[in-house]
């Protein structure tokens, strides 16, 4: 059984990522739009529910499915014990003249995630997270790239066509901490400013930040009250150091009302298609600026046409003297694989928050297009670098 949607741009139906419970006997899907027109589709030759063993062949996160192509990621729940894993097929098998209740073999590294291997045969049901449909031309690897990721929330978006190559709670909404900023930059931007008026900075702006966290815990830019600094070097302060003083500095020499600001950054999101999105105020303190990695990157998409942000949010070091004090300010991108020079990075932003965890956007030029690569919640900033990487 799977929940498909009728994609418009293709005309064409498309499978959704569903969840059959066989004990509620219900059957869902999650979709990032306010309407569709969606079918269920179901196939008795296929099995969601039954028996599945184990076998050695690559010993990672892999499967055996006599049922979907290689390539499909599918969750794997052993109903004795609630215990999942995500693997992907590589194989076919098994036999189902011999085995007819057999729904897949796993292979020996994946079972041992979700039983004792001495439990030989287990009661398991199966979710597809990531469908490779029949009439795909792709190649898809035999040996797939193991994608356990300690993110709790992740998307990789083919810029090109807006496809989903990848899916790990891509629709779940949660606090999105600095991300919030590159859709400040944005709304700064619409108000066409002069980049090289001079401003001066006020004590008020890191006052705002205040309301959410300790002086000490927010990320700031080092200048004092009066302090002369041109709007360009608020925006490098921004994006590239992730300042939170310096966008409620923007947004006060935006010439909108704060209020008025943050009403424009909720249209702006609302008019991208990312209705799981909302923010309260424009730095990403606040734990109630919500998204999903899959909002963001439908906004990434859109907003990253701006050639000035995707300039400023891949400079790795930005240097400005205070016009008034002759301060030097040097600031190192927040962002560590843009100083790796394994990729080529065309976007790029940050953040953190105790309530989001670490959150990281890149926008990556690769041999197969430009990706856009979001992961929400991981544990460390390691595993945050880690999982993008991998994505």
């Amino acid at each position: 059984k799977q929940i498909f949607f009728f994609d418009k741009s293709k005309q064409q139906w498309r499978p959704l990522s569903s969840v059959d419970d066989p004990v509620a006997h219900t059957l869902s899907a999650k979709i990032n739009f306010p309407f569709a027109r969606v079918a269920v589709l179901y196939n008795d030759q296929v099995l969601s529910v039954g028996k599945a063993s184990w076998y050695k062949f690559k010993n990672g996160l892999y499967a055996a499915s006599p049922d979907f192509k290689k390539g499909t990621v599918l969750k794997v729940t052993n109903l004795d014990n609630g215990k999942s894993v995500s693997v992907t097929v590589n194989d076919y098998g098994p036999d189902r003249s011999s085995f007819p209740d057999r729904v897949i073999d796993l292979d020996v590294f994946a079972f041992k995630k979700i039983s004792s291997l001495g439990a030989g045969v287990i009661n398991i049901k199966i979710e597809p997270e990531k469908i490779i449909a029949p009439d795909d031309r792709e190649k898809i690897e035999a040996a797939a790239v193991d994608l356990d990721i300690s993110s709790k929330s992740a998307v990789v978006l083919k810029e090109s066509d807006g496809s989903i190559l990848y899916g790990k709670s891509a629709s779940s909404v949660s606090p999105l901490a600095s991300l919030s900023k590159l859709i400040s930059a944005q709304v700064f931007l619409d108000t066409d400013p002069d980049l090289d008026k001079v401003v001066s900075y006020s004590v008020q702006d890191e006052k705002y930040n205040y309301q959410y966290c300790k002086p000490w815990e927010s990320a700031r830019l080092t200048v004092k009250e009066g302090d002369t600094l041109t709007v360009g070097d608020l925006l490098y302060a921004a994006l590239v150091g992730s300042a939170n003083n310096a966008v409620e500095s923007l947004v006060r020499v935006s010439g909108l009302s704060r209020e008025d600001f943050i009403g424009k950054m909720n249209e702006k999101a609302k008019a991208l298609g990312a209705a799981g999105t909302h923010f309260v105020e424009p730095t990403g303190l606040s734990p109630d600026n919500v998204s999903s990695p899959l909002d963001y990157a439908i906004m990434t998409r859109e907003l990253l046409k701006n050639s000035l942000l995707q300039k400023i949010s891949t400079t790795a070091r930005y240097s400005f003297t205070t016009i008034n004090t002759k301060v030097k300010h040097n600031l190192n991108n927040t962002n560590n694989l843009l100083f790796s020079g394994a990729y080529r990075i065309i976007g790029s932003k940050t953040g953190y928050l105790d309530e989001a965890g670490y959150c990281l956007m890149t926008r990556v030029d690769t041999p197969a297009g430009k990706l856009i690569v979001v992961n929400f919640g991981a544990a460390s900033k390691a595993d945050n670098f880690k999982d993008n990487e991998r994505l």
